[in-house]
């Protein structure tokens, strides 16, 4: 059942680490991740940039940049609580975090997307690398 939206804020900037913590959970990543809440805490404070939406004061919604500012930037961790999805707030959160890159004209964009996302992130301009483009994952 999907929750209600009373009042969304949209805010760039880092959130509670307690609270990410919440959020983070109803992913499901961290059964293979295994991150302790210390760990997600210093991976939001060494991010570029970041976008956080609240309802009232619940944090229902994430995204992050890393980046070095001029020349690469990855968007990762886009998060929107299962109960609030379907409603365009992940929409909005990718585009902040674009428009940011883009108004610091970082010339690499890249996505590290969840599996089986992708029609997701192609309404919104992303594009599957070719089979014989750069890059590769370390496992």
């Amino acid at each position: 059942m999907n929750k209600t939206v009373d009042d969304l804020k949209f805010i760039a900037g880092v959130p509670e680490k307690d609270l990410y913590w919440d959020l983070f959970q109803t992913t499901g990543w961290n059964e293979e991740y295994r991150f302790s809440r210390d760990e997600l805490g210093r991976s939001l404070e060494n991010s570029w940039h970041t976008v956080s939406v609240y309802n009232r004061r619940q944090l229902i919604g994430f995204g992050k940049v890393i980046s070095d500012g001029v020349h690469h930037a990855l968007i990762a961790d886009l998060i929107v609580h299962t109960e609030f999805r379907g409603r365009g707030i992940g929409s909005e959160i990718m585009e902040r975090l674009v428009k940011r890159c883009r108004e610091e004209n970082i010339r690499d964009i890249q996505l590290f997307a969840a599996r089986g996302k992708y029609l997701f992130y192609e309404k919104l301009g992303f594009k599957k690398r070719d089979e014989d483009a750069p890059g590769m994952e370390y496992r």
